[in-house]
């Protein structure tokens, strides 16, 4: 006596429904994990119940590496694309991203080496904190060699103390001005005190 022909819809009666998952999910991974196993492929395989619950399998180490091939597979495929139409289209995407860092890395440069006319007052504001930030760090590296300045028994300390203005007229006067002296063992002794 052999089985009829099962109608592949919905199974509306809730208890079937959950059996019959139930049944052909453990089908399915006993033949996910003997493709692995007799033809030595990797396998990973995701399933997510109605209730969202997720079943997987994977015949590596875990389904991470086996999603990383994958990403790693499709970026290789994207990269390089086998008609001539996808190809042309992929190198004018690429040229277009170079043009565009190319465009940047150009006006960075221009900032840094004081052509500044064009910039908004935020932008100067900006361009100001980050030449502080970098004058800072290489004082730092040339004072303390390789330790860290900034703490002292775990608490941070700062030498530069400066305020932006928000006016939109005021004039911008950039000037770089040595740290103020101090004395970090009587700074230590105060923190130890407290």
């Amino acid at each position: 006596m052999g089985r009829g022909k099962v109608v592949i819809r919905r199974i509306d009666n809730s208890t079937n429904r959950q059996v019959t998952f139930s049944k052909r999910r453990n089908g399915l991974l006993k033949k996910a994990k003997e493709l692995g196993i007799l033809c030595d492929a990797e396998v990973g395989l995701m399933i997510f119940s109605s209730t969202g619950k997720l079943h997987e399998f994977a015949s590596t180490s875990s389904m991470r590496s086996v999603i990383e091939r994958y990403n790693k597979t499709q970026d290789e495929s994207l990269q390089s694309p086998q008609n001539p139409a996808s190809e042309l289209k992929f190198w004018q995407t690429e040229a277009a991203i170079l043009r565009q860092q190319l465009h940047n890395m150009q006006e960075d440069h221009r900032k840094l080496m004081g052509e500044l006319y064009g910039l908004s007052v935020k932008e100067l504001q900006n361009l100001e904190n980050q030449l502080e930030m970098s004058l800072r760090g290489i004082r730092m590296k040339k004072v303390y060699g390789t330790r860290d300045p900034n703490t002292v028994n775990g608490d941070t300390i700062s030498p530069y103390d400066f305020t932006i203005s928000e006016e939109s007229h005021a004039h911008i006067h950039l000037q770089l001005s040595q740290p103020q002296p101090q004395n970090f063992s009587d700074r230590a002794t105060a923190l130890d005190s407290t």
